[in-house]
Parts: C-alpha cells; sequence; structure tokens
C-alpha cells in the first residue's frame, strides 16, 4: 500500500523548513518586544469547551471540528483556534488573581478544521495568536492592533489595509440582535437553511453565510455601529482617535462581524491586496471579547487578540527570508582512519558551540566538497593519513579557497579568531 498524507495535511520538508525557522522567530522577537509572554495549551480539548466559547451556531462548530470520544466516552475535539484553550488555562490557573491587572500571552501551533483545503488554507493549519486579558481599555484594543501591523510589517507584507468595526456590548448586541430580525425575517423563504436555524438563536450568524452572500437583503443589514449605546460608542470613538494620533491609517467596515460569537466591542481584520495573497485577502484579525472568560467558568474578565494563519504568512513572505545560513564547517575524512578521527573531531567542535558536519558515505574528495558547497560550508576541514600521523587538519576557507594546514589542538582557537568569535 502506498501511503499518503492525509487530505488537507502537509509534510515540511527540510528545504522548507528554514523559512518556518525564520517566521518563528521573527514573531517571537516582536512578541519579545512587547512583552508578550508565551503559553502553550493542549491541541485536544474537551468539546464542551468549544461548543460553549466559540458558539453552537458558527460553521466552526457545526461543520468544521475534529471531534471524537475517547476510551472512557468523552467527547475530546482538537483545537480549532487558540483563544479558547487560553481562555479555560487562564480560569483553571487563576491567572486573573496574578498581581499584574494585564495579562499578555501568545501561542503559537497547529489547529485543525474540516473545510476544503487550499492554498495557505489546510485542514492541519498553523496559527500565531496574541491574548491580552484583565484590562477594558481602548488602549490595549490599539496595543493588539499595533503589534499585528508590526507582524506584517516585519514580514514586508504588501498593500495591507487595517479594517475595524464594533460590535459594541451586551445592550447594543441586543439592540443589533432585535433590528437583525425585523430585516432578515421577510427574506427567510428566499434565504438558505443554516440563514433559517440562525435566525432565531444567532441572527449576527445569517452575515456570514457563504450560500447567500450576494443576496440584496445582506446589503441592506442594518449597521452594528447605528446601535452602540453610549458606552460602546465612547469605547470605539477613543479607538479612532488613538490610531488617528498614531498615523495609524485604518477604515471603518460596517460589513465586518467576525466569524466567532464571543467578540464584543473593537474587532479588526489586516485585509492584504498583495498579489502573492490575492487582492482582498484576510491576513490576520481579532477583536475584543469581554465574556468569554466569564463564558467558560471564571471571573467577569476583559479580553482582546488576534491571531494569523502561518501559511497565509509563509505565502506572503520573500522566497529568500529563510533561515538556512549554512554550517561553519564540513569535515571531509578520507579513509576509515581518518573517519574514526573525524568523529572524535567532530564532538569536540560541536561542543565548543561549532555547527558542523561530516561525510559519512565514504566519497573521495570530489564528491565530498559538492556536499560542504551543498551545505554552505564556511570551512572544509580535510583529514588524510597524514593529517590523523601529524595530527593536524588542512582548513579551506570555502569563499578565499585559500587552505592552511593547522594543529589539532589550535584548530578550535583558530576558527574562532577566524569567524570573530
Amino acid at each position: 500500500m502506498n501511503y499518503k498524507a492525509p487530505r488537507g495535511t502537509v509534510d515540511v520538508l527540510p528545504t522548507e523548513s528554514g523559512k518556518w525557522l525564520k517566521l518563528e522567530r521573527i514573531l517571537r522577537t516582536i512578541a519579545d518586544n512587547y512583552n508578550v509572554k508565551e503559553m502553550r495549551t493542549p491541541i485536544f480539548e474537551h468539546t464542551e469547551l468549544f461548543n460553549r466559547a466559540v458558539g453552537d451556531t458558527t460553521d466552526v462548530v457545526t461543520k468544521e471540528m475534529y471531534s471524537f470520544n475517547d476510551k472512557k466516552g468523552r467527547s475530546i475535539t482538537l483545537r480549532p483556534e487558540g483563544t479558547a484553550g487560553i481562555a479555560r488555562a487562564y480560569v483553571e490557573n487563576k491567572m486573573y488573581a496574578w498581581p499584574e491587572k494585564l495579562t499578555k500571552v501568545y501561542y503559537m501551533g497547529p489547529m485543525f478544521r474540516y473545510e476544503r483545503p487550499q492554498s495557505g488554507r489546510q485542514r492541519q493549519f498553523h496559527q500565531f495568536g496574541v491574548e491580552m486579558l484583565g484590562v477594558e481599555s481602548p488602549y490595549v484594543d490599539v496595543e493588539c492592533m499595533l503589534m499585528a501591523l508590526t507582524v506584517v510589517k516585519a514580514l514586508d507584507i504588501k498593500d495591507v489595509t487595517l479594517h475595524i468595526n464594533s460590535l459594541g456590548d451586551d445592550a447594543s448586541r441586543e439592540a443589533y440582535r432585535t433590528a437583525l430580525k425585523d430585516h432578515f425575517r421577510p427574506h427567510l423563504h428566499e434565504l438558505c437553511e443554516d440563514c433559517n436555524d440562525r435566525f432565531e438563536k444567532n441572527p449576527l450568524r445569517i452575515l456570514d453565510c457563504k450560500v447567500d452572500h450576494e443576496h440584496p437583503s445582506m446589503a441592506s443589514a442594518p449597521k452594528t455601529i447605528d446601535y452602540l449605546s453610549e458606552g460602546a460608542k465612547a469605547h470605539f470613538d477613543k479607538v479612532c482617535q488613538l490610531l488617528d494620533e498614531l498615523d495609524v491609517d485604518y477604515v471603518i467596515d460596517t460589513n465586518l462581524v467576525r466569524g466567532l460569537d464571543y467578540y464584543s466591542h473593537t474587532v479588526f481584520e489586516l485585509i492584504s491586496d498583495d498579489p502573492k495573497l490575492g487582492a482582498g485577502s484576510t491576513v490576520g484579525g481579532g477583536g475584543r471579547y469581554n465574556g468569554l472568560v466569564e463564558e467558560v467558568g471564571g471571573p467577569a474578565t476583559p479580553g482582546v487578540g488576534f491571531a494569523f494563519g502561518m501559511e497565509r504568512l509563509m505565502l506572503a513572505m520573500d522566497d529568500d527570508m529563510t533561515d538556512d545560513a549554512g554550517i561553519d564547517a564540513y569535515i571531509m575524512p578520507l579513509g576509515d582512519e581518518a573517519k574514526d578521527y573525524a568523529m572524535q573531531l567532530i564532538t569536540v567542535l560541536r561542543a565548543h558551540g561549532f555547527c558542523c558536519d561530516m561525510d559519512f558515505v565514504g566519497r573521495g574528495l570530489k564528491g565530498q566538497f559538492k556536499s560542504s558547497d551543498r551545505f554552505h560550508a564556511q570551512y572544509a576541514l580535510i583529514i588524510g593519513e597524514d593529517e590523523v600521523k601529524n595530527e593536524i587538519v588542512q582548513v579551506r576557507d570555502n569563499e578565499t579557497k585559500e587552505q592552511e594546514a593547522v594543529k589539532v589542538e589550535e584548530l578550535i582557537t583558530y576558527l574562532d579568531h577566524k569567524m570573530g568569535v
């Protein structure tokens, strides 16, 4: 039988992993600059967590989750997104009692959704996400947006526009929910079955419908921003003011609602027209979710966050943005005795922090030089019978092509000096 990777999954080969490492390093560096600490949660959670937190009327919960019963009959789900798990861990570990009021964390890792695979979107995909919990402030909303914008700038993603909107507080959402139902009620017989199901449970989800998105009633639907309470409007106005003062370009997009039930107040997306992604592509997004922690059993705790699909970021990155800087040295033994000696030498070099490899095949010099070039080795260390006998190594600078004999006991000092260590 010829085994293949399951549909919607991708093997990251050694020729491609350098680009992943580069992306991960950039994201971690940005997180450090914003004093955001890493948090790691399980890849699977109890299914009830996502039903409760994400919303049982969302496409994620109703159509896309990988759920199964474990050996004791408990329903388990591979995580489809990262925020719910962070909220659960925040409550379970009583992080709300920590001395610092604002907790800023990030996560990075695989997520799972059963949907049609396409470029930059797989069934097993990877997300980089940030959550800021504990403080309800427009300043924290803007902090989140600035960090997301820093990511796209660091990756040199072209033609990115920040789209923002407000879903308001509970009072705003209730008023908007009523207005939506009044608007869509006369059109229900023209809308799909999913829209009819959502009408009573969560009419906001109708706006996310992929089947009826071109129906005239969608374009004429009420806008959330027209139903904001006084407090919600003040919050959103302050967000806009701060962005203006920071000279951040943005668009108020009244059609932006995001796809998960836990959002409230500010929501945002980064839309790119970079030709690598296609016009109007969403690179990442997020928003505020003030009721989520309480929904999963914790105290009332405001929160705001965002996430990027890392595969989408990879598509937008330049192909030469890799971490493949080459190795320090490639050891080239000629003969069995030299190979034994090379094993001892490479162990010492690695212990001193050098990145190095050696020939394990037993080829001639020509074949070994080809490997040295493929690994982008800075130096080739050649060892033959005479070198073993005289305890020396022929060190060849692969850039200048200069070569000289170096005593083994002086090799570490020699390489340190040459490499400016």
